[in-house]
């Protein structure tokens, strides 16, 4: 790579910093809208007189709809510029949102829900892609874990802004909210595109010629790109199998609310937002390799926490322990998938996205159906077992691919 097509550090380009954060912000609605709706599944069950499990289909069709455009708009940025897709998706997902809020029946909500996972799934994958063909690699990781910091926020923020909202004004105001967080992040992305019009000069023609489906298959044939899949869907698939059943452990092992024991995910949110703060210090003192060793064994710190420590106070230092390991970890991955396929990066982080998506949804599913048969603390054995494994495997990997 020539000086003059080598990416710019955020600290030698004011305006590539400010557009960094601009796609944070960007992440910030789109992990919000993730969560935005979990709390008002009661509400939603009463004014359509439906059951909670009839209500959570908003929560699985948005879902369903992220995990299957993720794969389009990876090819679709790498060809027509990853900015100006994130900034599309964004003004898009007003429809979705505003759909949302105006929904005259449950049908209707569900549709736009929909609509709202279709357009909102692209912001984060692809402003990761934007900061790999942006940023050097050496800077990247710490520059990435900024970046996920506004990712984090939302959500943290999601479920708390829906359940105040919900409250204080009624389900309709929580879409409302999401209205006005596109429509701010939206207009700031128009503004900053306009303002900067080769903000993709770099790749806008790096997969010109080539079909959707031949830049899949190139970055999945390639051995490296496979183990990178492969570790950040089993990490999906184990982590969040563990993670999703722990209010519902408090709930039912301690007796605490539902709501109580919802905020232990806050302290998972807390510690990722504590590894952001201080990423340039993890990344300088541990490397990649101590980074996805340490962070595979943190989380197994926690879980065994959970595990062998009676008391529902040792379930919080346990959730803040298991947030910034997954964060060491994941960001490692998030690192190197950026730099799986450089000429259709967005096509990579895509699927790196997918497969992570893939991992948690089929590990939920089957985590249901082990809760069931064999309580709580099967699944968090399986997470405190097979996290550090998922750790030592990419740390390996890692050392061989740096040895040649």
């Amino acid at each position: 790579m020539n000086a003059s097509s080598e990416p710019a550090t955020v600290g030698q380009n004011p305006h590539l910093s400010r557009q960094i954060l601009l796609l944070a912000a960007g992440a910030f609605s789109s992990a919000l809208s993730t969560r935005i709706s979990d709390p008002i599944l009661p509400q939603l069950s009463q004014v359509f007189g439906i059951t909670i499990g009839e209500a959570a289909s908003v929560i699985s069709a948005y879902a369903l709809a992220y995990g299957f455009m993720l794969l389009v708009y990876g090819p679709v940025g790498d060809r027509y510029g990853k900015f100006r897709v994130i900034t599309i998706a964004a003004i898009a997902s007003l429809v979705g949102a505003l759909g949302s809020a105006l929904a005259i029946s449950f049908q209707w909500l569900t549709l736009f829900r929909f609509l709202n996972g279709a357009t909102a799934c692209a912001l984060i994958p692809l402003s990761m892609a934007w900061i790999g063909d942006n940023v050097p690699y050496e800077r990247r990781q710490h520059v990435l874990a900024y970046f996920m910091s506004g990712q984090i926020l939302g959500l943290i923020s999601g479920q708390a802004v829906g359940g105040f909202l919900a409250d204080v004004a009624g389900w309709r105001s929580v879409f409302y909210f999401q209205v006005l967080t596109y429509l701010i992040v939206g207009t700031c992305l128009v503004i900053e595109t306009r303002r900067s019009p080769g903000i993709d000069r770099k790749v806008e023609n790096a997969s010109e010629g080539v079909s959707f489906s031949k830049q899949i298959v190139a970055v999945i044939g390639k051995p490296w790109p496979q183990q990178v899949l492969l570790t950040v869907f089993v990490e999906g698939f184990f982590l969040f199998s563990a993670l999703a059943f722990v209010p519902s452990f408090l709930h039912h092992q301690y007796g605490l609310s539902l709501t109580t024991a919802g905020l232990s995910m806050g302290m998972f949110g807390i510690g990722g937002l504590c590894y952001t703060l201080f990423a340039r210090f993890f990344v300088t003192r541990f490397g990649e390799r101590g980074l996805a060793l340490g962070g595979g064994g943190l989380i197994s710190l926690a879980f065994l926490q959970i595990i062998f420590c009676n008391g529902w106070h040792w379930v919080l230092p346990a959730m803040w322990c298991a947030g910034i390991g997954f964060y060491m970890l994941h960001n490692t991955l998030q690192t190197n998938a950026t730099q799986m396929a450089p000429a259709a990066r967005g096509t990579a982080v895509a699927l790196f996205a997918s497969c992570f998506f893939t991992g948690q949804s089929l590990g939920v599913w089957l985590a249901s159906m082990s809760v069931d048969r064999f309580g709580f603390y099967a699944v968090f054995c399986a997470a405190a077992l097979t996290l550090p494994i998922i750790g030592f495997f990419f740390s390996t990997r890692l050392r061989e691919k740096q040895l040649g």
